[in-house]
């Protein structure tokens, strides 16, 4: 028995204490959402899981980079649903060039997270702002998203300030990419956001937010050889988050309205997998999708009267769906950019 509890993995010090500021982090944006009746929850209750789940130190490029992807978002929304709403081609062009700008930070690595963040806010406001009818305003959604970032900041803070690190934590190395590959990615990954961005218009999905971020998420990995086990992971990490909210909603049965007990049930959910998200290295995986997939379902589902069945069974079914196709869009891309040697990817160097 001694021998086989030696080898289960633990936590370190810095990595019980990253877990910690997750689940404190999430719980706490999305028990004050609650409170003050916010909308757009979603925002609230995730942003702080991506912010403390991606990144494991807060520092002044992190919080630059974090409200620039805000800005930029904000930017672009405002540019291709304000102004070219009504010009389908256009707008899917200018979203076409930023989802390629924002890919080309993450893949150089000059900007990982701005562009990371960027991608995810991007594409949730362009899918939200596009069902907005003519006598209503996309003022509100980004009004709400700077709301979310500004407080994700502090948030973060808190939680780095009640929970710090042990031990400081070294840098980690960015690998050498050749410029084909650095191609390759960006094209790839800018191709398959904006079809699925398209995608959801054209069939009017504005109930499967959870979805179409699915689809962008799993092209965090860059690269088809990665993406395949990113949506891999994705499927399974959504499967367990469903399942656990569908157990959160048998605890709560018909007392959501009061807000101590759903909060109480994301801190527990969130601290659990956090511990698996940052055993498995902190990147996104398993753990981390399982994080995303209850905090979109508390963030966007949860309220006086709601409850999560339907939501957790449909989301399930539609990013299972959404995983799918993305992966075959990715398989077929790579193959064709590969077919050029400006764009061929390589192996990182």
């Amino acid at each position: 028995m001694s021998k086989v509890a030696s080898n289960s993995p633990e936590l370190d010090v810095n990595g019980l204490r990253q877990a910690l500021r997750i689940a404190g982090g999430c719980t706490l944006g999305f028990a004050l959402s609650k409170l003050m009746n916010w909308p757009n929850g979603i925002f609230f209750t995730v942003y702080p899981m991506l912010l403390l789940g991606m990144v494991p130190t807060l520092n002044r490029s992190i919080i630059r980079q974090f409200f620039a992807s805000a800005a930029f978002s904000a930017f672009m929304v405002l540019i291709i649903q304000g102004l070219f709403s009504h010009v389908p081609v256009v707008m899917t062009l200018f979203a076409f060039s930023a989802f390629c700008f924002l890919f080309h930070k993450m893949s150089n690595g000059s900007a990982f997270l701005f562009g990371a963040l960027g991608v995810v806010s991007l594409s949730i406001q362009l899918n939200f702002s596009s069902y907005i009818d003519q006598t209503s305003s996309i003022y509100p959604i980004l009004l709400s998203n700077g709301l979310a970032i500004f407080m994700t900041v502090i948030i973060a803070a808190v939680m780095h300030a009640i929970f710090p690190d042990a031990t400081a934590r070294l840098p980690r190395p960015m690998p050498a990419k050749a410029k084909e590959s650095i191609r390759h990615e960006v094209i790839l990954c800018a191709t398959v956001a904006t079809l699925s961005f398209v995608v959801f218009q054209v069939l009017d999905l504005k109930d499967s937010i959870s979805a179409q971020a699915a689809s962008v998420l799993i092209l965090f990995s860059l690269c088809w050889k990665a993406a395949g086990m990113a949506g891999w992971q994705r499927a399974i990490g959504t499967l367990i988050g469903c399942n656990a909210a569908l157990l959160s909603q048998l605890f709560l049965y018909n007392h959501s309205d009061f807000l101590l007990f759903p909060v109480f049930i994301l801190w527990i959910l969130s601290f659990v997998f956090s511990r698996f998200h940052i055993l498995g290295g902190g990147a996104p995986g398993i753990g981390f999708g399982v994080l995303t997939t209850f905090g979109i379902l508390f963030g966007q589902s949860l309220g006086p009267g709601q409850d999560l069945i339907y939501s957790a069974l449909y989301r399930f079914t539609s990013v299972s769906v959404a995983i799918v196709l993305s992966l075959c869009a990715i398989y077929i891309m790579h193959h064709f950019l590969n077919r050029f040697s400006v764009t061929r990817h390589h192996t990182f160097e």
